[in-house]
């Protein structure tokens, strides 16, 4: 049995506008890996996400060189329980594809973004398939402007769900200052909102309060999250590149279905080969959820594999956006 791998660092241009917390993302950068063992190979993409991941892409470059070392001497199974996110997430999507256990289909449909216009989202909510959703960033601007668009929204469109990103970003008097200007009969409609306050025990509070269902999003990340059933609760979100490895976010999957929760699928600025691979971790595991993969208009680029629908031009490993990476 020979094993082998191969590293690819990419830098791919994205919206100027971009701002990720408290900096200006100019470009995207990550890894792609290739796996082989024998005649069989399958690739991942390792993108620590500035601002947001623990590790930096140079410190995940070194430990996937490490480890990949390792693993073409070693006999049998490398676990990857102690690696950084990123770096388990793509070894394990690259090793998912080498051995056939991640399928060719993928959930492509996306909840547009909206910011405020009911006209934007006609048209890509009638080429949605089952239910309609679109998202709001929220937490922005004034809480009672977020609470008058989403209700504006909702009134405009009568089958539309909304899912609202907070981000954490709310005191509980702000919260209250939006569900305030959101019609007690619209409520029902926000499918969830991620996250509205600054710790899960006001955002707990916040929905009891008011009704509108809550999701944990940054709550998962944290090392002592346990998927619970909690009131109001309705999803969580999983961003593989920010969790770990593709066996780990399974197990979350099943806890929540287990829990009569949501479990969906979302993207931390991947390349459209990583976003391809959610796609189809999103229809093989949460195929009745729509995952949150609407990224990929901030990029200049697709890379390598084509997103479904997308006109952006595709480069590939060949390209001036992408360099080798050479292996002592």
């Amino acid at each position: 049995m020979v094993r082998t791998f191969h590293l690819y660092k990419y830098s791919i241009p994205v919206d100027s506008q971009l701002i990720l917390r408290n900096r200006f993302l100019k470009k995207r950068e990550g890894i792609l890996v290739q796996v082989c063992c024998d005649d069989e190979q399958g690739w991942g993409e390792i993108a620590p996400l500035p601002e947001f991941s623990q590790e930096t892409l140079e410190q995940a470059l070194e430990q996937t060189i490490t480890w990949l070392k390792t693993w073409t001497k070693t006999v049998g199974k490398l676990p990857l329980e102690n690696v950084y996110p990123s770096v388990a997430f793509g070894l394990s999507c690259a090793f998912a594809e080498m051995k056939g256990q991640l399928n060719k289909d993928g959930n492509y449909q996306v909840a547009p973004l909206c910011y405020g216009d009911p006209d934007e989202l006609y048209e890509p909510l009638n080429q949605m398939q089952g239910e309609k959703v679109a998202k709001i960033k929220v937490g922005m601007y004034e809480a009672n402007r977020d609470g008058l668009i989403a209700d504006m929204l909702l009134e405009a469109i009568p089958d539309l769900y909304l899912r609202l990103d907070a981000n954490r970003s709310w005191t509980p008097a702000k919260a209250q200052m939006f569900a305030k200007y959101v019609k007690p009969e619209h409520r029902a409609r926000i499918q969830f909102l991620e996250e509205p306050c600054k710790t899960p025990i006001e955002s707990l509070q916040f929905a009891q309060d008011t009704g509108i269902a809550i999701a944990w999003d940054e709550t998962v990340r944290e090392p002592d999250f346990r998927v619970e059933k909690q009131p109001h609760l309705a999803a969580i979100v999983i961003k593989p590149t920010l969790i770990g490895s593709l066996q780990y976010c399974i197990q979350l999957i099943e806890q929540a279905h287990q829990c009569g929760l949501k479990a969906v699928i979302s993207s931390s600025l991947e390349s459209s080969l990583g976003l391809t691979q959610l796609a189809r971790i999103a229809q093989q595991y949460t195929p009745n959820t729509i995952p949150g993969l609407d990224t990929l208009d901030l990029m200049d680029y697709q890379l390598v594999r084509p997103w479904q629908g997308s006109s952006l031009p595709l480069v590939g490993l060949d390209s001036e956006f992408v360099e080798p990476i050479l292996i002592d």
